[in-house]
């Protein structure tokens, strides 16, 4: 018995990675919710694993008095004597109980109870532990079962959940497959499983591309921007920190390889590795690719860009439902509002003749404002006098007195919609 408690413990720990005191404790605390249970739950006890005899030992201690009223607590002057002759009225004293082998069924079920729910504790904080620095890697797992459309994936240790929302749409695993996943979340909670993982996060393709290009495991390339609608089109912005590297170049890989092989792991999602730039013009375009750009104006203040293309690149530029333009917009966090020339031509042409409409503005004066980015009557409208008092030859006093006539405009005439089918915001 001896031999068999002490294996039995180890093993356990060596399994389970459980600490042993850990296990002990539980253990002590069983016993003891199993002697009150059967013996008294006023019993003053005191529970201990001997580590040399390999077994566990109860002690229950009793008060000395001349006449015994609770049994559980107390205990005659004359038997008191019998254990220890110096013993007085008012002397706590221990005995050992022998019996506790026999601790009846209802008992031992019930010590079997803690000694499981005790065990799952320590096994919560042991993957706790185990995981928590591991947050935000790669981790490959084996798909165990399927729940409610969440898929319970088995890391040796332990199960996580990888939930439906972070699933790649139109992917289905079947039970056994390999899986790879990002760890998105550790929890720490009484409910399994504790760790959450996702597929579709934009870190998942960032640390698939880190796990595949050297250069940016070593901080040579960096990962300036992602975007993804996973399952569909991903694009991915870097940047090299030596002249010698392309970037581009080294996340495609000879022959594609490095690139393929996330997009193998993603099923098929298509990536465009894309060039960063610190200039939102040059990064537009190349974020647009391989749809040619003619023309960029940017909004600094209000984070925006209009984005001219030729009319054949329009819808190119634009994307299928608008993905392509949609995708660039969330890599650049930046509004993009592509056009076509045509488009921007008759806009600009519109923009510059709402001007000349104005009663006191002459073709010159026009002129002198659309140059500046005054470009249209709205703009006039959305001007304030120090604005227009900066352009050349422009009163503050007639700049006043355009604005008003400006907004009194806008507020008479009915606002037209936008040119349907001729371009596309994106935010």
């Amino acid at each position: 018995m001896v031999t068999d408690l002490k294996r039995i413990i180890d093993q356990i720990c060596r399994d389970k990675g459980i600490e042993r005191h850990v296990l002990i404790e539980t253990l002590e605390e069983a016993v003891k919710l199993a002697v009150r249970k059967k013996y008294g739950q006023l019993r003053d006890l005191e529970v201990a694993y001997n580590d040399e005899l390999g077994e566990i030992e109860v002690f229950q201690f009793h008060i000395v008095v001349d006449k015994v009223k609770d049994e559980q607590t107390e205990i005659l002057l004359s038997e008191a004597l019998e254990l220890d002759q110096e013993a007085q009225i008012g002397d706590g004293i221990g005995t050992k109980m022998d019996n506790i082998a026999d601790l009846g069924r209802i008992a031992a079920q019930s010590a079997k109870q803690v000694i499981i729910q005790k065990m799952k504790d320590a096994e919560r904080d042991v993957v706790h532990d185990m995981f928590k620095d591991r947050k935000g890697e790669i981790v490959n797992g084996i798909v165990q079962r399927f729940e409610r459309g969440n898929i319970i994936v088995n890391l040796g240790r332990t199960d996580a959940i990888l939930p439906v929302n972070e699933q790649i749409p139109r992917k289905s695993f079947r039970q056994g497959d390999r899986i790879r996943a990002y760890l998105l979340d550790v929890r720490k909670t009484t409910k399994d499983p504790q760790l959450v993982l996702s597929r579709t996060h934009t870190q998942f393709l960032n640390k698939l591309f880190t796990l595949e290009v050297p250069e940016i495991a070593e901080g040579i390339v960096q990962i300036m921007g992602t975007a993804r609608e996973p399952g569909s089109r991903a694009k991915i912005a870097v940047a090299s920190r030596d002249s010698d590297v392309d970037p581009v170049g080294a996340c495609v890989g000879m022959k594609g390889s490095r690139v393929q092989n996330v997009v193998q792991e993603l099923q098929g999602e298509r990536i465009d590795i894309v060039p960063w730039s610190p200039d939102p013009a040059k990064y537009v375009s190349n974020a647009l690719a391989p749809a040619q750009v003619t023309l960029v104006s940017v909004d600094e203040a209000n984070k925006t860009l209009l984005v001219v293309v030729p009319d054949d690149q329009l819808s190119l530029a634009i994307g299928r439902q608008g993905q392509n333009v949609r995708l660039a917009s969330r890599l650049l966090e930046w509004k993009i509002d592509v056009k076509s020339e045509t488009n921007y031509s008759k806009l600009m042409q519109d923009g510059y003749q709402s001007l000349v409409s104005l009663p006191g503005m002459d073709e010159k004066t026009a002129e002198i404002l659309y140059k500046g980015g005054v470009t249209s009557l709205h703009d006039l409208a959305e001007a304030s006098i120090d604005d227009l008092s900066r352009l050349p030859e422009i009163d503050p006093e007639w700049a006043l007195n355009m604005i008003h006539l400006a907004r009194k405009h806008q507020q008479e005439e009915q606002q037209g919609g936008t040119d349907s089918g001729q371009g596309l915001s994106a935010e």
